[in-house]
């Protein structure tokens, strides 16, 4: 809870901060309240809280390690988005305030414990990012991408409170536990109760961006920026997708055969549809919008796995937000007056760093041996093979898809066409490539922390 506190406050002090004009100072304030607010969370337990009482936030272990992960790649994000940021210092602190309160959101989001929290928290998070996917004056694309975006998310919010209030109806608490006690005694073959769970289900895959509701993902990508794209591409879909597989492990375990079929079927559709349309993209955002459709097919293979399902959802998405931040700032240095693909080609010779990160990053979201990405599928899939061995198989055809397409970028940009060129880069810049570049090689070695 303390966390919670700090990073809030850190987001109203760095809005007083910006009138200063000074981006350098926001940047300092908005990392030191990052910082503050990660520290807080790792020692949550070694300290007794005034707040700790609060029973609408409890944050578990697990929960503990994917607020820890939010934090840090929300540090990220603000790090590799500074070079875009400080081109405007009036509006510096805005983009920062922004990110802060929309993290907020996301730790609410992970720690919930009761529908209030859960339904705060979501709303929390999502607000900001409409404003900020559309911040970007005089862009007809962003200005497009915030409005799709505002409205497809507000349906699908419209959809969640109807089935929050199915729910209530059903089982006559907001309270997560008393759910599923209400479950347990034989609640779950209420007409009200499971389309309640539906209307929850389908508004949850509007968040995540999974088929059949993933159409506004590419538009809203490709007119962002490049730092609110790699907010939205991991931080967002990180706390959306842990929601998610706790609400449905937990309050909703007994209901797992009833779901189980509409999850599957999002699953393979997301995995085909997604790495099949990125194949025929020449624009990187929305190639890493697909890409994005894909791999929430591999993370909802989580939910169907209720001992270790967010245990192998936090290794995913490590590796998965790292890799896609990495690719993200990668972009942003070599981007020139579009977002098209050519302009990656022999990006890999110019620079030993980002070809280094790059090629990793590839290989880890294609699956390859030893990165996060690797072992973060393999636990997920693994999960589901007893029960699900078609899928399973399924979803490994459809990896070997999505492995063409990043060594594809990766023959690009490895070309002997483009060596020579220069690239400019930061020392911020290559620190975050550097941070991403550990994530990607040593973020499963949290398996062997017992």
């Amino acid at each position: 809870m303390d966390a919670v506190i700090i990073i809030f406050i850190t987001g109203l002090i760095g809005l007083f901060v910006g009138m200063l004009k000074k981006s350098e100072l926001t940047l300092a304030v908005t990392s030191i309240g990052l910082i503050g607010g990660f520290i807080s969370m790792f020692l949550m337990n070694d300290y007794e809280s005034i707040f700790s009482t609060y029973a609408g936030l409890t944050f578990s272990r697990t929960q503990q390690m994917f607020a820890l992960l939010a934090i840090g790649l929300t540090l990220l994000a603000v790090l590799m988005g500074y070079v875009y940021y400080k081109e405007e210092d009036e509006h510096t602190a805005d983009y920062y305030g922004l990110i802060l309160f929309s993290l907020t959101g996301a730790l609410c989001l992970i720690g919930f414990s009761n529908m209030f929290m859960f339904f705060l928290g979501l709303e929390i998070l999502s607000i900001p990012i409409y404003v900020l996917v559309g911040i970007q004056k005089g862009n007809s694309l962003a200005s497009e991408a915030s409005v799709k975006y505002f409205f497809t998310g507000s349906f699908a919010t419209a959809i969640m409170l109807f089935g929050i209030a199915l729910i209530y109806g059903s089982t006559g608490s907001f309270d997560l536990n008393e759910i599923r006690m209400a479950i347990d005694m034989g609640m779950s073959h209420s007409p009200m109760l499971n389309i309640g769970v539906l209307m929850m289900m389908a508004a949850f895959m509007f968040k995540v961006g999974a088929v059949p509701f993933h159409f506004w993902g590419p538009d809203v990508y490709q007119g962002s920026s490049n730092a609110v794209m790699a907010y939205m591409a991991s931080v967002v879909k990180l706390a959306a997708l842990f929601a998610f597989v706790h609400l449905f492990n937990f309050t909703f375990n007994q209901l797992t055969p009833f779901v189980s079929g509409l999850v599957l079927f999002a699953i393979i559709v997301s995995l085909f549809l997604g790495y099949i349309s990125a194949l025929k993209q020449t624009s990187f955002r929305r190639m890493m919008a697909y890409s994005s459709i894909a791999n929430t097919g591999f993370a909802l293979f989580a939910v169907l796995n209720q001992q270790f399902g967010e245990a192998s959802l936090w290794i995913f998405m490590i590796g998965y937000a790292c890799s896609t931040i990495a690719l993200v700032t990668i972009n942003m240095i070599v981007e020139k007056d579009t977002d098209e693909l050519t302009n990656w080609k022999g990006i890999g010779y110019s620079n030993p760093l980002i070809g280094i990160t790059l090629v990793i990053s590839l290989l880890s979201m294609s699956g390859i041996p030893p990165f996060t990405g690797f072992f973060g599928k393999y636990l997920l899939l693994s999960s589901a093979f007893a029960n699900y061995l078609p899928f399973v198989v399924l979803a490994i055809i459809a990896s070997l898809i999505g492995a063409y397409l990043y060594l594809r970028l990766m023959v690009l940009s490895l070309s002997r066409e483009g060596e020579g060129q220069k690239i400019k880069m930061t020392a911020i810049q290559a620190l975050v490539l550097v941070l991403c570049l550990a994530g990607v090689l040593g973020g499963w070695l949290v398996l062997l922390i017992k």
